[in-house]
């Protein structure tokens, strides 16, 4: 809102410095610096009701034994990211871009449903939370508008189903009929990647922050025609603007990342963790490079695929010898680490590195086509 009053006063007045507001980068670190100090200013009052309220994270009677010391933590402390990413992002985005529009929707209808599964888990107490099949509904749903509309929108008509190939020169993968289900399939994947990896004090967020500064340099050569251009990469007008959202994603982590850290003060929840892996999902899939994110996302597809490893196995193993085995010794991977004595923040930090690594190999991918 205060980008089109900026706007507004240098069409119209046109005063020395004005317009500076029309600049991307400039935009970018507004709302990264706008998001930070919400996070600063909301993130303690928000703890203190939760705690107030009893939100308490449930610890699992079968889960690490030192996660018993975490037993009166608040949760849904997701809801300080999406408080100072969507007033950050109304702030100082160009709200009628369809990107905003459509990532702003996949955050806040995600949002909504884990806020709806944490509320029932740990204040009406529902050990299971919002029934599986209505949560995988609702990130069925985003999908299916988000596909849609990238599938019948002008604005993505020429590569609507096309995403690029990454290590591959002059070649995109194109899904035809089947890319509205893959959009789908997209959506929900990351979304409970994210929700997987949420396990440690400070690893999702942590994570996630490094992902999306990746991402930020991606979406914004994505739209702009000259980098596109020498990157030999799909050019989508217009999905620079996603630089903001992504700004303001990184602040709101960053203050989050200050009471979420060892020994976290609150934790994210399915509040902070689904609307946190549906954006990543469609941010992806909007600068089409949706091919990219089991590199980039890599520590949530890693986690993602030791928990379908792991019941897989028990499974086979019961069945053919009367007793369910196991692979690691727990997962998702990160308590695999913990029984083996590595310390919390141990793990964090290597899993950081590793998504370092990650991150400089997905931006590699383009240079090296």
């Amino acid at each position: 809102m205060i980008y089109y009053l900026f706007d507004y006063i240098n069409k119209v007045f046109n005063p020395p410095g004005f317009d500076v507001f029309r600049f991307l980068s400039f935009r970018s670190a507004l709302a990264a610096i706008t998001a930070l100090l919400l996070s600063f200013i909301f993130g303690p009052k928000i703890i203190a009701h939760l705690k107030k309220k009893q939100v308490d994270q449930p610890i699992r009677a079968d889960g690490p034994e030192t996660h018993k010391k975490k037993e009166g933590t608040p949760t849904m402390g997701g809801l300080i990211i999406l408080v100072a990413v969507i007033i950050s992002v109304l702030l100082w985005s160009d709200v009628k871009s369809i990107f905003i529009l459509l990532v702003l929707f996949a955050t806040a209808v995600l949002g909504a449903v884990g806020f709806l599964d944490d509320y029932l888990k740990v204040v009406k107490k529902l050990p299971q939370g919002l029934i599986a099949r209505y949560k995988l509904l609702g990130q069925i749903f985003v999908g299916l508008m988000v596909g849609t509309a990238v599938y019948f929108l002008p604005e993505f008509a020429l590569y609507n189903t096309q995403t690029t190939l990454p290590f591959f020169k002059n070649l995109n993968w194109d899904f035809a009929y089947l890319y509205i289900p893959w959009v789908v399939f997209i959506v929900t994947a990351t979304s409970n990647a994210v929700n997987l990896t949420d396990g440690l004090d400070g690893l999702a967020i942590g994570t996630m922050i490094i992902v999306m500064l990746a991402l930020a340099i991606l979406s914004y050569v994505t739209g702009n025609v000259i980098y596109a251009d020498y990157l030999n990469i799909i050019y989508m007008p217009g999905s620079g603007e996603l630089t903001v959202f992504i700004a303001a994603l990184i602040g709101a982590g960053l203050g989050f990342l200050w009471f979420n850290f060892y020994p976290a003060q609150v934790f994210m929840g399915d509040t902070g963790s689904l609307a946190l892996g549906g954006a990543f999902g469609v941010m992806m899939i909007l600068i089409k490079k949706d091919l990219l994110i089991p590199i980039l996302g890599g520590i949530f597809f890693i986690e993602t695929i030791s928990v379908i490893i792991q019941r897989l196995y028990f499974k086979y193993t019961k069945k053919r010898f009367g007793e369910g085995r196991r692979i690691f010794k727990m997962a998702p991977i990160h308590h695999h680490f913990e029984q083996m004595n590595w310390a919390e923040p141990k793990i964090v930090i290597r899993f950081y590195i590793i998504t370092i690594i990650l991150a400089i190999l997905s931006l590699a991918s383009f240079k090296v086509r």
